[in-house]
């Protein structure tokens, strides 16, 4: 007997270990790879892991193509090269925890990365892939705040995944559609997004991860990003749910979406500019003296985006997922204020015989007052309208449940920073449940918040509802009640304080 029970223990110990060690190296399509685990030796990370091949020389501005498969065991312990962009230097509030790293960058930057806390490959773990902001012209996964340390240890995969930004990622040009089987051009980075949602349904098993459950989240341009998969035809079938923080594209204006026809005027105009009688000439040129002179968004191609978005969710096109969505109080990129008096002219030359409901709704009766419109102008204008319109129509249509946020803490700061408020992105550290990588005098609200924050989208991400115990109830939206998550201080549901201000401005834009 006493061999009997040496020998079970013999083997359960045995069989931790082998457990343990499951993930050490992973078998993906293309090789095998290996990764390091987090101090604790909870996490397994695995960092520039490749999805597509380099799109570099003839295949600058083509679709993703198929990874070259390798011999042997790749380490991916590093973050590969961020995409070519301007140098990241810090501005404004974003200092450097926001930004990518300041290093050398490269158009050879379609590698992703994956945290697990898995301990065997049969676990079906949910899987939330993280697609940055930077409005398509700036961004990468190696940002600090992004780290997916803290959300693995609750229970998820998260996997942050780069596309192209900027002229390499959205330059349309009438060679570019005639060369393309698709007969469109100009939404490289979206199909970057698409070539790594297909990466992970192939390979996310191995490192522990459902497939049949992929949440796809992201922010501002990310969120964007993820309005585009949402309503892309290409999406179907790659992720069941949806997170976006501040950015859609249902309503025309610098993200809206241009036209493939408008698109390729602007990069016959980019090519003369730089002297480039051909697409063949550009792709000789050096990505360096590219930057400058193309910004870059999703287009309506026909292909990737066959219509606006506001048109494919009209028609019911749409791929019908849950959604959490949202936006932060002040949310908003302004330039130099009006005191009250120049607000009060401004508005009433502009709108005229509706002025007086416009400063009802933002109102100017002092310089201070002023201010607050103005940022509560930029921030509907920009984001509030957008995802406010995303949580009417897809409530109304009742094909899946919307839940809608309002981020309202004003991260602490020293005296530099006050003014800026619970501005754009300052809740991802929350999100990510990530204040370790932020210098700021944070409180112990703060904590309790990141972890509420954190909780709520992990939540969401394992069964499309964010609820679950221990967490203030949050209501699906629906245009009955507005109720909404207002995640501050002390969060709590309520009905949607400006919801009248929105439809003003919704009017507005149109």
């Amino acid at each position: 007997m006493k061999r009997l029970i040496i020998l079970s223990l013999f083997l359960v110990a045995a069989y931790a270990v082998n457990a343990q060690s499951d993930l050490n190296i992973i078998q993906t399509d293309a090789g095998k790879i290996s990764g390091t685990v987090s101090e604790d030796k909870s996490v397994h990370i695995f960092k520039g892991i490749p999805f597509a091949a380099p799109p570099v020389g003839e295949l600058r501005w083509k679709a993703p193509q198929p990874v070259t498969s390798w011999d042997g065991v790749k380490e991916c312990t590093d973050f590969a090269k961020s995409p070519i962009q301007g140098k990241p230097n810090e501005f404004g509030v974003y200092t450097r925890e926001f930004l990518i790293k300041d290093e050398p960058l490269s158009e050879d930057c379609l590698y992703l990365n994956v945290w697990t806390g898995a301990k065997t490959s049969a676990e079906k773990r949910p899987v939330m892939v993280w697609i940055y902001g930077g409005g398509f012209v700036s961004g990468g996964t190696n940002v600090p705040i992004y780290d997916g340390e803290a959300l693995a240890k609750k229970g998820i995969i998260l996997v942050s995944v780069p596309y192209r930004v900027g002229i390499l990622g959205f330059l349309a040009h009438p060679e570019l559609t005639k060369e393309s089987p698709n007969h469109a051009s100009g939404n490289y980075g979206l199909m970057d997004l698409l070539a790594a949602l297909k990466w992970i349904q192939k390979n996310i098993a191995a490192f522990g991860g459902d497939p049949a459950n992929v949440t796809i989240a992201g922010q501002s341009a990310g969120s964007m990003a993820v309005n585009s998969l949402v309503a892309s035809p290409l999406g179907k079938g790659l992720f069941k749910k949806a997170i976006a923080e501040s950015g859609a594209s249902f309503i025309a204006g610098p993200f809206g979406g241009t036209t493939l026809k408008r698109a390729e005027v602007a990069g016959v105009e980019t090519a003369e500019r730089l002297g480039a009688t051909s697409v063949a000439d550009l792709r000789k040129l050096p990505a360096e003296a590219l930057l400058k002179q193309f910004g870059g968004g999703p287009i309506v191609d026909g292909y990737v985006l066959p219509e606006s978005i506001g048109a494919i969710f009209a028609a019911n096109k749409e791929n019908a997922v849950p959604v959490l969505t949202g936006w932060n109080a002040d949310d908003a990129f302004l330039g130099p204020l009006k005191n009250a008096a120049e607000y009060t002219a401004y508005a009433k030359k502009k709108y005229g015989n509706k002025a007086p409901e416009f400063l009802k709704l933002f109102p100017a009766l002092t310089d201070a007052e002023a201010e607050a419109s103005q940022i509560a102008i930029s921030r509907d204008q920009i984001f509030g309208i957008q995802n406010y319109t995303w949580a009417k129509v897809q409530s109304a249509k009742g094909r899946a449940k919307i839940y809608v946020y309002r981020f309202t803490r004003r991260l602490p700061a020293t005296e530099a920073f006050k003014k800026y408020g619970a501005f754009h992105t300052g809740e991802v550290a929350y999100v990510f449940n990530n204040l370790k990588f932020l210098h700021r005098p944070f409180e112990p609200i703060d904590h309790q918040l990141a972890n509420t924050i954190s909780s709520y989208w992990v939540n969401f991400v394992k069964s499309g509802n964010p609820n679950g115990t221990g967490l203030p109830e949050w209501p699906a939206f629906n245009t009955a009640t507005n109720q909404v998550m207002y995640l501050g201080e002390k969060p709590a549901a309520r009905s949607l304080a400006d919801k009248a201000a929105l439809e003003f401005m919704v009017k507005d834009v149109k």
